[in-house]
């Protein structure tokens, strides 16, 4: 069966330190669970992590879903939020992890990549100079979201038109953002050899849409 490559990359800047990367942490195992319980994803799902704030961690290479593990995940005291570096190495990953046709296997499906932060991109320059790296990439859909009263929406508008906001970054509200993204996958799981984009189900409440 041809693999789903789903590419989570999530701020772990200071800002994150507390209640909102426990959130997270959370978060990630309910994903891992959730998706298990579904066998099309068990199937075709195959996971990765990249973690994001003075440094770039690629906390989960991609893996299938039943050998993956939940990673370790730290914030600094402090520090810059260097998206722009993220996206570099998100884009040097899938060039390495998602495989091609050729005359021998089918490839992978096109990749989904979901990116959640507080803030904003501190390396902007390099953040600008990767989005048109991105959309050269064949990606299945690309979504992100801007969580909390401090996250800023528009630099994420300037990578894709599938963005979404949360007020707070508790656990309710990030376990609303979690079900949803693992509904995401679930569904490009069962359309992923679709030549369109996958179409999202409607987030839940307390998760908003943002259009330009």
């Amino acid at each position: 069966m041809q693999r789903l490559p789903v590419y989570l990359l999530l701020d772990t800047s200071g800002s994150m330190k507390g209640e909102p990367i426990e959130s997270v942490k959370a978060g990630l195992t309910m994903l891992v669970s959730s998706l298990r319980q579904d066998p099309f994803a068990l199937d075709a799902v195959y996971l990765s992590v990249i973690t994001f704030d003075r440094d770039i961690k690629i906390s989960a290479p991609l893996k299938a879903l039943d050998t993956f593990q939940i990673p370790e995940i730290q914030t600094p005291e402090s520090g810059p939020t260097h998206l722009g570096l993220a996206l570099e190495i998100l884009c040097q990953q899938m060039d390495q992890e998602v495989r091609k046709s050729s005359e021998d296997q089918k490839g992978d499906w096109k990749p989904l990549v979901f990116i959640m932060t507080d803030g904003s991109p501190s390396d902007l320059q390099k953040y600008r100079e990767m989005i048109p790296e991105i959309n050269k990439r064949d990606l299945g859909i690309i979504v992100g979201c801007a969580a909390g009263p401090k996250a800023k929406s528009e630099y994420l508008l300037e990578l894709t038109n599938q963005v979404v906001s949360m007020d707070t970054i508790d656990q309710g509200s990030f376990s609303q953002f979690i079900k949803w993204v693992s509904a995401s996958i679930s569904r490009g799981s069962r359309s992923g050899g679709a030549s369109q984009q996958i179409q999202l189900p409607p987030p839940p409440t307390g998760i908003n849409p943002i259009t330009l």
